[in-house]
């Protein structure tokens, strides 16, 4: 199915079409009607969003795509396939509107949408209470995931951090940080290959960010780095320009930071259609970090 059809010109989501037989699933709550439209309709939809190559046509439609991701959830608020979906979705639009430079006000609004997705799909994976502020109870209530948890632990833990990134520094953001290394740690235990070793992306980018006396770590960092490369076949783009952004700044290797983010721009899309939309994100952030001349005069 393709992801946009052209009226007047203009680029309108193909989603639209099916409109009316959402509407009807939705006044009806009939729980056949959304795992219809999840396997036949979202789930496609999904995977062709993110084999888009123009980021500014994927901004322009991201709207309605993530209204029918609205209006289904709303019908079946427990699903955990569908609040994967939104967790998912959320997050992923964000980062495309930050390519796009779309205003911060916007990207909050969706942020606060992927937390509550997040937060909602952690409720589904145990009985117990996964976002108490004690470490201790947390990393009890996690002990009885298992491995076929972690691709949803991913999700909910990526959007609650989709909302922390997008909340300036602001301390009561910050302050669940925490949990979400928690749930991220959890994920590591359960299935490091999960996303293409995407939770060592994330502790890569957390201990280089961090300063060493808040736990910065740059031999952690690179570690999780160099695992998040080889998990993820050196075919997941944001961890070449991620590793080059943190680390190779930290450490201040412009030989490492300059080739990283020149593999980044060498490498043809086509070779992993999957990952084509987040691997276009990641080739403007390349040419925007190589244009910031950082090692000038060092």
């Amino acid at each position: 199915m393709d992801m946009f059809i052209m009226t007047d010109r203009r680029p309108v989501p193909n989603l639209l079409r099916y409109g009316a037989f959402l509407l009807l699933c939705g006044s009806l709550l009939l729980s056949g009607c959304t795992t219809l439209l999840t396997g036949t309709v979202i789930k496609p939809a999904v995977g062709n969003l993110q084999r888009q190559q123009d980021v500014e046509l994927v901004c322009e439609g991201a709207a309605a795509y993530l209204l029918m991701i609205d209006s289904l959830i709303e019908s079946a608020p427990d699903n955990r396939q569908l609040l994967l979906l939104g967790a998912q979705s959320y997050s992923g639009s964000i980062a495309a509107l930050e390519s796009c430079r779309a205003p911060l006000e916007r990207r909050q609004a969706l942020g606060e949408k992927a937390k509550l997705y997040g937060q909602r799909l952690l409720a589904t994976l145990s009985p117990d209470d996964l976002s108490p502020q004690d470490p201790k109870s947390l990393d009890a209530a996690l002990h009885v995931l298992t491995a076929g948890d972690a691709l949803p632990l991913f999700w909910a833990a990526s959007g609650w951090l989709a909302w922390i990134g997008q909340q300036q520094g602001a301390p009561a953001a910050m302050a669940d940080l925490p949990i979400v290394e928690q749930l991220m740690a959890k994920t590591l235990e359960l299935d490091e290959t999960v996303q293409n070793g995407s939770a060592h992306l994330f502790f890569g980018v957390l201990y280089g960010t961090k300063p060493a006396m808040a736990g910065g770590d740059p031999e952690r960092s690179r570690f999780h780095f160099e695992r998040a490369l080889e998990l993820s076949g050196r075919s997941l783009l944001l961890v070449q320009a991620s590793y080059a952004q943190t680390y190779a700044r930290m450490v201040f290797d412009r030989e490492l930071h300059d080739r990283l983010l020149q593999e980044v721009l060498d490498f043809p899309l086509e070779q992993q259609p999957e990952h084509t939309l987040l691997n276009q994100i990641a080739k403007r952030k390349a040419r925007q970090l190589l244009a910031e001349d950082y090692f000038a005069g060092g």
